[in-house]
């Protein structure tokens, strides 16, 4: 007995030991994995695919999937505010999400044939993004439906230059418009990622997010808490808080202030007999003093952004001859001495193997330029062939600006390239040959351009940062833009119909922009003569403002100008009315009480809370738009009404 209880107890001994050493060594490789950077941790686990691999079925199913959801999201929030915040984050989540929910139960299964990697996952989010930028990009809340009868007519009642949608037209249009962006800058991908540096702090961030889904204690943080509430509420929590605060402001100084004290001039500045709808009463100074912010903002920024990226560009290409210059031995470290790190070295390699062909991007421009030239004015007869050959030869030069200057500062000035359109080819064709539809045509091909030029590179910085091949990102962002094709228009085409008051300023679904895109164009072709009184000095006034409050915002810089606000987001609420800013300030203020109470957890978990305060939201407008197609309307409608109302 007591030869058997000391055999025991050395068993014990040795037991204790054993698991002493492999707390020890759990400790040990706990702190060697601190210590080694994001590739050579990865490059433990797994191998990197080959880029066919990395283009799976699974990834494009999941893809589709979600560009439907997320084009009803966008759609809603086109047709609604205008205010579309980036869904790349989203995209990556809710793809992360689902892959890993379905390879989870196959592995369960035993049926699992290939473990999920962070390169499929940035090529669901290419796809999701690339498809759902078309919703936004297609124009269904701007210069597309601005052609429609229903928001000319606002404008001008007698008027018959209109074009009114069709599923048919609006699909060819979109795949004449939509791919020519992803051939136009696809040879100087490796000038912006690796020799310029450029930053893509969208890209970038997605990226991390993507790396640390894949880590064990990434894979936590990736749950969902969808909820069926206010998409403003989740939107306001990924915006900044400037923007959010800026609505508020510019709600406040309109419909608070300016438009009752406009309203008292009824009678004098503008006839008592017109409809509240009308153009030439108090609609007209909502939606043009509006104007006047919007085009003052995107002038100071546009010119903002150039120079930004004329003195980038100097700047690169001085570093690059100061890099090849033969330099005297000193104490002061050389550019070209600096090594890189092992992380940038992993990521260019992988990112210069898989080379996409120059000729084929070239070849892509001008056989889709040439087929572009040779469809669009048979879908648009205003719209010349000669002003298409203009349009695509200068829109390589704004295509890089825009992606250049996007890579600095993180901001599109897509739709700003896209009103440069509509004045010069709205004037050029004059009043009397179709120049409205024609600048709103030109536009669209501006738009789609510049804004998937930008987009790409975006995605290739992802890919860059996730090892993702740039083919892998570049055949993923075709079939996406195929899907947004289709996908995009078929959304449109289904709120279209459910809702007939749809552009109208009393409907659920105004959509503002749409409006504020025909009257630019008109007042690119004929002229200030249109305007109520004194709008125009008004108009002067507030364009004068625009410009000093972004200069007053820059001269003081980031940290002494968090108080002004922002001309643009102040500009909206204008025409559009104030009821969902103080729904976007409501999320604005949970994320500042989050993040004073946990500054980590908020950081980690808001872009999750906010997707699914969007996602819920958003995805009720697919049963709802069905509903009102059947005629099913709600049993009970409740309506709060001030105390003066009858």
């Amino acid at each position: 007995m007591g030869i058997e209880m000391e055999n025991r107890n050395e068993d014990n001994v040795q037991t204790a030991v054993e698991c002493a050493d492999d707390e020890e060594k759990k400790e040990t490789n706990k702190k060697d994995d601190e210590d080694l950077t994001v590739e050579q941790i990865f490059e433990k686990k797994e191998k990197v695919p080959s880029w066919k691999k990395q283009l799976t079925v699974r990834a494009f199913v999941v893809s589709f999937l979600l560009s439907v959801m997320f084009a009803f999201i966008v759609m809603k929030l086109n047709l609604t505010t205008g205010i579309i915040p980036s869904l790349n984050v989203a995209a990556g989540l809710l793809g992360f999400f689902f892959v890993k929910t379905w390879t989870k139960l196959l592995e369960r299964s035993g049926m699992l044939k290939q473990p999920f990697t962070r390169q499929e996952n940035t090529v669901i989010q290419t796809c999701v993004v690339a498809s759902s930028g078309i919703a936004f990009s297609g124009g269904f809340g701007g210069y597309l439906f601005a052609m429609s009868e229903r928001i000319v007519h606002q404008s001008d009642k007698n008027s018959l230059d209109y074009k009114n949608p069709g599923l048919g037209w609006i699909i060819g249009f979109l795949f004449v418009v939509s791919f020519l962006g992803l051939f136009s800058l696809v040879p100087l991908r490796k000038v912006m990622i690796i020799d310029f540096k450029l930053t893509y702090p969208s890209g970038t961030a997605t990226a991390h997010l993507i790396n640390s889904f894949h880590t064990p204690e990434g894979a936590k943080l990736a749950k969902f808490y969808f909820d069926f509430s206010a998409t403003y509420v989740g939107i306001g929590m990924i915006c900044p808080h400037i923007v959010n605060v800026s609505l508020l402001v510019g709600g406040i100084l309109s419909w608070g202030i300016m438009w009752p004290l406009i309203e008292t001039r009824k009678g004098h500045w503008y006839s008592a007999t017109l409809d509240p709808d009308d153009i030439q009463g108090l609609r007209g100074y909502k939606v043009f003093i509006a104007i006047a912010m919007i085009l003052g903002d995107g002038l100071y920024n546009f010119t903002k952004v150039l120079s930004q990226t004329v003195s980038g560009l100097h700047s690169k290409f001085q570093e690059k001859k100061t890099m090849h210059l033969p330099v005297a031995e000193s104490d002061c470290p050389s550019p070209a001495k600096n090594p890189l790190s092992y992380d940038d070295q992993r990521r260019t390699e992988l990112f210069l193997r898989d080379q996409i062909p120059t000729r084929l991007a070239i070849a892509g421009y001008v056989a889709i330029a040439a087929i572009a030239t040779a469809t669009l004015p048979h879908i648009f007869h205003q719209l010349k062939w000669y002003y298409i050959i203009v349009i695509y030869i200068f829109a390589p030069v704004l295509a890089f600006c825009n992606a250049f200057g996007c890579g600095l500062t993180d901001w599109s000035l897509a739709s700003t390239y896209g009103k440069l359109a509509i004045f010069t080819i709205g004037a050029w064709a004059g009043a009397s040959h179709g120049g409205v539809l024609a600048g709103l045509a030109a536009c669209g091909v501006m738009m789609n351009i510049v804004s998937t030029a930008s987009d790409i590179m975006q995605d290739f910085k992802t890919g860059y940062m996730t090892l993702a091949s740039p083919r892998s990102m570049f055949v993923s962002q075709v079939i996406g833009t195929a899907m947004g094709c289709v996908i995009s228009p078929c959304v449109f085409w289904i709120f279209y119909k459910a809702f007939p008051d749809l552009g109208l300023s009393t409907s659920q679904y105004p959509a503002p922009y749409a409006i504020v895109y025909y009257e630019m164009a008109k007042l690119g072709v004929e002229g200030f003569s249109a305007l109520p009184k004194e709008c125009l000095n008004l108009c002067y006034a507030f364009f004068a403002a625009s410009i000093t409050i972004n200069l007053i915002r820059d001269a003081l810089g980031k940290k002494r100008s968090w108080f002004i606000p922002l001309p643009m987001a102040m500009a909206i609420p204008f025409f559009l009315g104030s009821y969902f800013a103080i729904d976007m300030c409501v999320g604005s203020l949970i994320l500042y009480i989050w993040q004073k109470k946990n500054r980590a957890s908020a950081d980690a978990l808001a872009p999750a809370v906010a997707s699914g305060l969007i996602c819920g939201d958003g995805i009720w407008a697919l049963p709802s738009s069905i509903l009102a197609l059947a005629g099913v309307k709600p049993p009970i409608c409740m309506k709060f009404l001030s105390g003066g109302t009858e």
